[in-house]
């Protein structure tokens, strides 16, 4: 039961980062929606899904939660209200992104760390969705004109920030017990992997990791930070392309 909500799970991550690709393409100026307004309320409408996605993640193994919820917020598609609404059914619903550094523990490979405060956190998720809202709308003509040039800038640095928060991080799903390791990819191929801890008496234990999409197999040490988004510029063997 597990391993199946874990792949639903895997699904929808791998989806953000089909969605990641489409802001970087339209970002990097290869590709456009003919012009500039459309091209950047293309990106708006990528960035509002992917924070859907992330949200709503944690809920996929409980059909009735998440059918619930969905149906509550798509009445007002207000990000506040379904953050407090997670919340309630699962307080662990947000990732918490983490870096893995050389364990200095006999017998351990790794230890993880909270990672710096240079992702999209709780608060700014809010923020950030509602600030995308007037790009979903026809701007009133007597009313305040869009300002494109704000999302021009900003909307690189809402890229990065979620990024960093779904690097490497723990979640917790409704109703499992277990708190998974999630890499958005690893150097062995570009899919997104999962490492599962079960609760127990003693120490937490860690099961077999598991890619979304293959058999399973132990975690390789990683030489270099992974990064699950292409580079900007130059070739990177850590990035989904080189």
């Amino acid at each position: 039961m597990h391993s199946s909500d874990m792949q639903k799970y895997c699904d929808l991550m791998e989806e953000i980062k089909r969605r990641m690709n489409v802001i970087d393409l339209f970002l990097s100026g290869k590709g456009h929606a003919v012009y500039e307004p459309t091209t950047l309320e293309s990106v708006g409408l990528q960035v509002r899904k992917i924070l859907e996605l992330i949200a709503f993640g944690s809920l996929v193994a409980n059909k009735a939660v998440y059918s619930a919820i969905y149906l509550n917020f798509a009445k007002h598609w207000h990000a506040g209200r379904l953050l407090r609404d997670l919340a309630k059914v699962n307080s662990s619903f947000y990732p918490k992104p983490i870096v893995e550094i050389p364990s200095k523990q006999p017998g351990v490979k790794s230890e993880l760390k909270d990672r710096d405060p240079d992702y999209l956190i709780k608060a700014d998720f809010e923020e950030v969705y509602d600030e995308c809202g007037p790009l979903m709308h026809a701007a009133n003509p007597y009313g305040s004109t869009i300002d494109y040039k704000h999302y021009q800038r900003s909307f690189p640095i809402w890229r990065q920030q979620i990024i960093n928060l779904l690097n490497s991080y723990q979640i917790q799903l409704v109703n499992n017990p277990n708190l998974y390791l999630v890499h958005m990819r690893e150097d062995r191929d570009d899919k997104v992997h999962y490492y599962a801890f079960e609760p127990a008496s003693g120490p937490r234990h860690s099961s077999e990791g598991v890619s979304a999409h293959s058999r399973k197999f132990p975690p390789r040490p990683c030489r270099r930070p992974r990064t699950w988004s292409p580079c900007r510029s130059g070739h990177c063997a850590a990035s989904v392309r080189g």
